[in-house]
């Protein structure tokens, strides 16, 4: 049998790593297939991390990004299906494995329906309301045949689209398994790694376009620099917001930020390691990242959750929510310093799990009779009056 997996994005291969990691050690013929934004050296050329992890890459697929309009995202499309349905159709695998919501994951979906591959899709089911990606989600969704999902609420989500509950399986969160797998570097290690210096209170910001809100990127950064502009003794670390529309918006003031104020860092990619052992390290997390949602819980610190992006998905108790408006902002990182809500913070559990996901994808994908995978059937469930 063999299984092709796809990887488009620094997000995509933090959650997949381990999984791969696992089907090797199951003894399963995989193939990694790169593409998206991992060629980029605007968005920190991941690639190299791919290479790092010694993980052998099948294919490259090799594309210009131009994601800051609706033309660009269009004209990435139509390149990724037209480049994976070449690729698909010489591998010809048994099953394609894809994560997420993003534009190009849609694109592969389309590429192996066309095929007439069966796909096996990972973290179906969510919702994120403030952004194109929720109708992407579902839309992999409806052309996969198998799917993995992080929570029983997301299961039944995803039985409501017409998808077989035989072939739709809880393994939790793939983030929650990669933090329980890495090893974390020291606060000194990754000062002097990262050339960064950490004060009395630090914060990570992670925080990408609303796209739904469109024209609203410009006003939503400088509310937020605002607010964290006006905090003393704090050590700001910004991430690079990923490729969607108006994201150059967001990254060009986030660097006139940080070049006036020494306590702020930006980078483009700080990869898993690093990246993991910030959020231990920092006091929370403000933005809209799915990561504030899917991964901070783990180390019981606070995220700000700010505006629509992520509305609709699951939420812990380390979850505060704000509307991005300056006053709002201030008042939310405010409570991530007071008593009783550290105290809550440390109380609360990720509603993604607590780790296993790949050894449980494994061990179903062993079980999974292929052959019949592409005889599916609109799976209707019964309406009571």
């Amino acid at each position: 049998m063999k299984i092709c997996i796809i990887t488009s994005t620094r997000a995509d291969f933090g959650l997949l790593k381990n999984l791969i990691f696992e089907l090797k050690e199951q003894k399963f013929n995989y193939k990694l297939i790169t593409l998206g934004t991992h060629f980029s050296n605007y968005y920190g050329l991941t690639l190299n991390e791919i290479k790092e992890s010694k993980i052998k890459i099948y294919k490259k697929i090799f594309h210009q990004i131009k994601t800051d309009n609706e033309i660009g995202i269009s004209e990435t499309i139509a390149k990724c299906t037209k480049a994976l349905t070449i690729n698909l159709k010489k591998l010809c695998p048994n099953l394609l494995i894809v994560l997420g919501d993003r534009y190009e994951i849609l694109a592969c979906a389309i590429s192996a329906h066309i095929c007439g591959i069966p796909v096996a899709h990972i973290h179906g089911g969510e919702l994120t309301h403030g952004v194109i990606d929720d109708a992407f989600r579902h839309s992999i969704t409806k052309m996969s045949q198998i799917h993995f999902v992080a929570n029983r609420i997301y299961k039944k989500r995803v039985i409501q689209l017409g998808e077989n509950p035989r072939n739709v399986f809880v393994v939790g969160g793939l983030g929650v398994d990669s933090i329980k797998k890495v090893k974390l570097i020291s606060k000194s290690k990754i000062e002097k790694k990262l050339n960064i210096r950490f004060l009395k209170k630090n914060i990570l910001i992670n925080f990408h376009p609303e796209t739904l809100s469109k024209g609203l990127a410009r006003f939503h950064i400088k509310e937020i620099l605002a607010a964290i502009g006006s905090l003393n003794d704090t050590c700001l670390i910004f991430t690079m917001p990923g490729a969607d529309v108006e994201n150059k918006t967001i990254i060009n003031e986030i660097k006139k930020f940080v070049n006036q104020n020494k306590n702020s860092f930006f980078f483009k990619s700080l990869g898993q390691i690093n990246y993991f052992s910030i959020l231990k390290l920092v006091d929370g997390m403000v933005g809209n990242s799915s990561s504030g949602l899917l991964e901070m819980p783990t180390f019981k610190k606070a995220t700000i959750n700010l505006g629509n992006r992520q509305s609709g998905r699951l939420k812990g108790d380390s979850v505060i929510d704000a509307k991005i408006k300056k006053k709002n902002i201030i008042n939310a990182i405010n409570k991530i310093y007071q008593i009783k809500y550290q105290r809550k913070f440390k109380l609360s559990s990720n509603p993604y799990g607590k780790g296993g996901a790949s050894k449980k994808i494994g061990n179903i994908l062993k079980k999974i009779k292929y052959k019949n995978l592409l005889n599916k059937k609109f799976y209707d469930i019964k309406f009571y009056k």
